[in-house]
């Protein structure tokens, strides 16, 4: 049985506390691979998530060690430290988070004027509430703001977050206020898990190869939130 999160954990120790299963305040690969899966995440995905230790573990070892760990884990205690360039800043250097500048960022990047708009596409005409929300376009604008001069790290770790975070969350193809406001505190993580774990239909958003696929095949578009596919009859496919 796990230990209990400790007391005053900032923003971005709870963002990352999901994969630290015991909650020792040590993540390890073997935690990162499981975490992903947990959230629905294929093996081949989850696999590659464990690049994740690969460039994180050394930053966050420095606060107890010059030398790298050689099991590539990361100490979530100094886990501000992995902070890097190009991001978008709601993390400030203490890993505490910045509300009004979440906020702010989707003032400026949420590009939807009004609250209903008639979507037309190869499928049937919808009517989607879009307000609060980024598509995929606001969230190539958003990286393309943030990118600093001379990052090209910083620029593909945020790339990579992004990317994760559409797969994980879109619902009508879009990432909305309040499930990423979750991800950022890291409740949302949580929800998902217990939400496959509790329930047949399990998490209901996201999108996944089986999507792509059956979509496309189907309709000859991947916009599966263009053509009504119901999540459960394409887990069944």
């Amino acid at each position: 049985m796990s230990a209990p999160l400790p007391a005053n954990l900032t923003a971005l120790q709870l963002h990352v506390a999901f994969w630290d299963v015991n909650n020792d305040s040590i993540i390890t690969p073997q935690e990162i691979y499981h975490g992903f899966r947990a959230l629905g995440f294929s093996i081949l995905f989850s696999i590659g998530g464990l690049l994740i230790p690969l460039f994180f573990s050394y930053p966050t070892t420095l606060a107890h060690s010059w030398f790298p760990d050689p099991f590539f884990r990361i100490y979530t205690d100094s886990i501000h430290k992995a902070k890097h360039g190009s991001d978008t800043g709601i993390y400030d250097s203490d890993g505490q988070l910045r509300y009004l500048l979440f906020d702010e960022m989707f003032a400026k990047m949420d590009t939807s004027s009004a609250v209903m708009e008639e979507d037309g596409s190869s499928c049937n005409s919808t009517t989607i509430e879009r307000e609060g929300s980024l598509g995929v376009g606001d969230l190539f604008r958003l990286h393309k703001r943030n990118r600093v001069a001379a990052d090209p790290a910083g620029w593909s770790f945020a790339a990579m977050e992004w990317w994760t975070t559409w797969l994980l969350l879109q619902r009508d193809g879009r990432v909305w206020k309040e499930d990423l406001r979750a991800v950022y505190d890291g409740t949302l993580f949580w929800r998902i898990r217990d939400e496959r774990e509790k329930s047949t239909e399990g998490w209901t958003q996201g999108y996944g190869y089986r999507d792509w696929a059956g979509t496309l095949w189907r309709n000859g578009t991947w916009k599966t939130w263009e053509c009504g596919v119901d999540k459960q009859l394409m887990r069944e496919l």
